[in-house]
């Protein structure tokens, strides 16, 4: 049973292999592609075997054909809705006060520093004349 695929078309498929950079999903009983490790899901997906197992249906959108060589390019997050994103926790003022005052610190002894050179540089100016 062959069928025709198109890209972008949504299909569903069969887990059937997953390595470190990707999860191999059948079509049918002769054409399976791949789902990057970049396509498997929103968000960062260390190791893949946390998201999916082996024998798992899934859909997936297929994103490009190769006709020459005949890979397939799949995606599960593109069948997805993309999670809104989470406002940033605000910092504690506390926080940052501390590591400001710590930062002043240093820059006061660079200032120091640099007025220190200055006047070394202009007591060498004054005698080369």
């Amino acid at each position: 049973m062959s069928t025709n695929y198109e890209a972008g078309s949504i299909v569903t498929g069969k887990v059937v292999a997953i390595k470190p950079f990707g999860a191999f999903v059948a079509l049918d009983d002769e054409k399976q592609g791949l789902v990057h490790i970049s396509e498997i899901k929103h968000g960062f997906v260390k190791d893949i075997n946390d998201v999916l197992t082996v024998g798992e249906e899934v859909n997936v959108k297929i994103l490009s054909i190769d006709e020459e060589s005949g890979k397939i390019s799949l995606s599960i997050k593109a069948t997805e809705e993309a999670p809104k994103s989470q406002p940033k926790k605000p910092r504690r003022q506390g926080a940052v006060k501390a590591t400001t005052e710590e930062s002043t610190e240093g820059f006061n002894t660079l200032r120091e520093k640099l007025q220190e050179w200055i006047e070394k540089s202009e007591r060498k100016d004054l005698i080369k004349k």
